[in-house]
């Protein structure tokens, strides 16, 4: 690839985009910092698209995602997302919003765009707490 001067990881994720007019998008989202106790207050997924979240520039970011329960998300999940380590939500999958630990990060976005309604949000009756300081 590039006259043999680049490394290609080829096919690191697939996106999805469902609906007659549906495309795949690439776009830059930046998000705001966490750190320390986190409220998970509120989970999304997307019936009508994966989406993709690559950090631009380095940095962790805490995930959230939630098995479904009967159309509910389930207890949360949280992992760290070690230092420019991006995520692949397939469609219909609950997770938290872009939580990048201790500063501003932009991401790469890949994900669907057209008509549909593409997000579903769910609030738990009492926000989750992840520690971001236990060591």
């Amino acid at each position: 690839m590039n006259g043999e001067k680049a490394l290609r990881y080829h096919a690191l994720a697939e996106a999805y985009a469902h609906g007659s007019d549906a495309r795949i998008v690439v776009s830059i989202a930046v998000s705001q910092p966490v750190s320390g106790l986190v409220d998970v207050s509120m989970v999304e997924r997307h019936p009508l698209g994966s989406q993709t979240f690559m950090p631009l520039g380095g940095g962790s970011s805490l995930i959230v995602v939630c098995h479904d329960e009967q159309g509910r998300p389930g207890a949360p999940q949280a992992f760290i997302a070690a230092n420019g380590q991006g995520v692949n939500y397939r469609a219909n999958t609950w997770h938290g919003i872009l939580s990048p630990i201790d500063r501003r990060q932009s991401f790469l976005v890949v994900d669907r765009d057209g008509s549909g309604n593409n997000v579903e949000e769910f609030f738990f009756d009492e926000p989750w707490i992840v520690d971001l300081d236990i060591s």
